[in-house]
């Protein structure tokens, strides 16, 4: 049995990246445990940094709605992870 090659876009990437961000953010549930796990603000900035540096990359290469997506989810993630800093 075969089954149908999953598309993969820019977007998907970067919410992959984005969810993982999350998970250590305490924000969302491990998606292979189903549980919150207490912030981890290291691995949190790390996955931002991840990010950060997809955007640099890909900088001219991105149609609008790519720039657009990964700028608004630079900009939630970046005001949360502040939000989690000043809350340690």
């Amino acid at each position: 049995m075969t089954t149908a090659p999953t598309h993969i876009s820019f977007n998907s990437l970067v919410v992959t990246l984005a969810t993982s961000a999350a998970v250590h953010l305490g924000d969302a549930a491990d998606p292979n445990t189903g549980e919150k796990l207490p912030p981890n603000l290291d691995a949190a900035g790390h996955m931002l940094d991840l990010i950060v540096l997809l955007s640099e990359k890909t900088k001219g290469n991105l149609d609008p709605m790519e720039e657009q997506f990964l700028a608004r989810v630079l900009s939630e993630l970046r005001q949360r992870y502040l939000e989690a800093k000043r809350a340690e």
